[in-house]
């Protein structure tokens, strides 16, 4: 204002007012500027201006979906699981037979599941039954170990359907296994961030109980075996592993197999390079292993599980697919989104961290369609953060929005598997905590499983669309993908469609269903966090129900709320949720 009133001279003397007429004019200007400049970068509060007759916001996006055709189709087992070998360390595989794990991991079945992990490579099988009775004398383990022989003894329970070994477990062997966990977990965060890794040994009895939770949960157990034992000229050496395949072929357990874990790191770990080359040979010496043993003479083989696809990763990549490309039925890859140890709720809603997955699923499809066009591609073993997660946020409810985001884009790429580190083990990226409750993800992937079938449809919208400025990529805060709903989900007719949808603006959004979708029966099953944490939040609530096990130790019901036929959606700000539309007679998901 001093500055206008300091050019008098500037204004035709006759029509001249005196300079302290103009601050009301220059603070009018000045709020108009304010309020213009702040819904450019992203203002969305309303404003209090009364707008012009006839004039109506655009408020409202249109929504509709390709329904004659599938874009992409993904297998049945597409969300898929993985146990880490520190079950072993910790003590928590003893468990395995626990009711209440059991009924969760067949909430999510059918799956695989992938025994591997950072330990794979120091995992070593011996064919003995009892190793504390074998030493001559009781372990640091003895007691408990025994404790949980006895209870399993005069507590089993045998399931009439599948003939599974399932125990009920006192509450008093619980917390003392928990006691040795924590203690464990100290033990094992050391070994993780100092990169060096103590050998396991995996005995027939721990295999036994391993294949039980398997087979009573509905999962397909795929196995990877230790490919750092290496010969003097650096080829697998496969004794352990020849043994391990012999005493499984005697129990006729169904197992698929892998070798080896993020091989490209192998050199950091064991002070031994192994590259893509040689990878790949070790690779078909593992499938002339299998050949000849009957039941596994077409088992199934994956790999080579490398990590994140740098150029030094690529390149043992491109050697390993040269090689022994057909030999493996689907090639494999690791992805962690975040790598610092210490991580903020908000990065969870970063949509370039959630875009991050793209580029690297392009990069490995570049490699496979070069040696083996059409080889299905699997992401196995897809973590939030490294070194185990962080406390309070990667088991957390944001944590749910790179997990399902990361689901809606491997599908629309074409991915055939993902493998979610972890089901259940030490850590915070689990899916089950240590007091055998689901976490938020549990909720989310046991929606996903209940709702989402395997066929991929095309997503079409309006309204969302912004113009791209240079040098700016759009990164879109709404997020919207679609399949036909699971033909295994009887509540609903073939022929009806499954939307999930990821709201990350700070405000609400209004979708209008168009197209084939208009006028149509629509339920809602909206995942809000519950309780006073918000984000941070453990606890999860679903249509405003909060979500926990049955006290028999069963799932819950999980209850839609209908819409009527032709009501706007209304996305709540950061949140997520499943819109399941009904009878839209979608040609792509009449037919499986």
């Amino acid at each position: 204002m001093r500055v206008l009133c300091a050019f008098p001279e500037a204004m035709p003397s006759s029509n001249s007012r005196p300079p302290a007429c103009l601050a009301p004019v220059a603070l009018f200007l000045a709020l108009l500027f304010h309020l213009s400049f702040s819904s450019q970068v992203g203002d969305r509060r309303p404003l209090p201006v009364d707008r012009a007759p006839g004039l109506k916001e655009k408020t409202l996006i249109l929504l509709d979906v390709s329904t004659k055709n599938p874009v992409r189709t993904v297998n049945e087992n597409f969300l898929s699981l993985q146990l880490d070998p520190s079950i072993i360390h910790d003590g928590w595989l003893d468990f395995l037979s626990s009711k209440r794990l059991v009924t969760l991991a067949r909430g999510l079945s059918p799956a695989f599941l992938r025994f591997g992990g950072k330990r794979t490579d120091f995992l070593q099988f011996q064919n003995l039954r009892n190793p504390a009775k074998s030493r001559g004398g009781p372990g640091p383990d003895y007691y408990l170990k025994n404790y949980e022989d006895d209870i399993v003894r005069s507590d089993v329970a045998l399931d009439k359907q599948k003939g599974c070994k399932i125990a009920q477990h006192p509450d008093v062997m619980l917390e003392l296994q928990r006691e040795k966990a924590a203690q464990m977990h100290l033990v094992l965060l050391k070994e993780q961030f100092s990169n060096t890794y103590s050998n396991l040994i995996l005995t027939a009895r721990s295999l036994d109980k391993l294949y039980n939770f398997a087979d009573c949960s509905g999962l397909h157990l795929i196995f990877a075996l230790n490919a750092l034992r290496r010969n003097p000229n650096n080829s697998w050496n496969s004794s352990s592993a020849l043994s391990l395949l012999k005493y499984s072929a005697s129990k006729k357990y169904n197992i698929s197999w892998e070798l080896g874990n993020e091989p490209n790191n192998y050199r950091t770990m064991h002070g031994r390079a192994v590259n893509g080359s040689q990878l790949g040979k070790d690779y078909i010496q593992l499938k002339s292993l299998l050949q000849p043993i009957r039941i596994y003479s077409r088992a199934s083989l994956y790999g080579p599980n490398i990590g994140r696809p740098r150029k030094n990763v690529i390149a043992l990549l491109d050697g390993f697919m040269k090689v022994a490309g057909s030999t493996v039925d689907a090639v494999t890859w690791q992805h962690c989104y975040i790598d610092g140890r210490v991580v903020k709720v908000m990065d969870f809603l970063k949509t370039r961290l959630l875009d991050t997955l793209s580029d690297q699923i392009r990069k490995i499809q570049k490699v496979v369609n070069t040696y083996t066009p059409g080889k299905k591609i699997w992401l196995e073993g897809v973590v939030t953060t490294s070194a185990g997660g962080t406390n309070n946020l990667s088991d957390s409810y944001a944590a749910g929005f790179l997990w399902l985001n990361t689901l809606g884009m491997l599908a629309n790429q074409g991915i055939d598997v993902v493998i979610r580190h972890s089901f259940f083990d030490h850590g915070y990226n689990h899916l089950v905590d240590q007091n055998f409750n689901p976490l938020p993800d549990y909720w989310l992937s046991l929606l996903y499983k209940r709702l989402i079938g395997p066929k991929v449809l095309a997503v079409h919208v309006a309204g969302l669309q912004r113009k791209p400025r240079p040098g700016r990529v759009i990164r879109d805060k709404l997020r919207i993908y679609a399949h036909c709903t699971n033909h295994h989900n009887h509540n609903y007719v073939r022929g009806s469609i499954t939307l999930f949808i990821i709201n990350l603006h700070r405000s609400r959004k209004k979708i209008k269903l168009a197209g084939t979708l208009r006028d149509k029966l629509v339920h809602q099953y909206l995942l809000q966090p519950y309780g006073q944490e918000g984000l941070k939040s453990k606890s999860v609530q679903l249509n405003g129900q909060p979500l926990v096990m049955v006290d028999d130790g069963t799932l819950p019901e999980l209850k839609p709320r209908p819409l009527r036929p032709g009501r706007t959606l209304v996305i709540p700000p950061v949140t997520m949720g499943f819109y399941v539309v009904k009878n839209v007679n979608a040609l792509a998901c009449r037919y499986r």
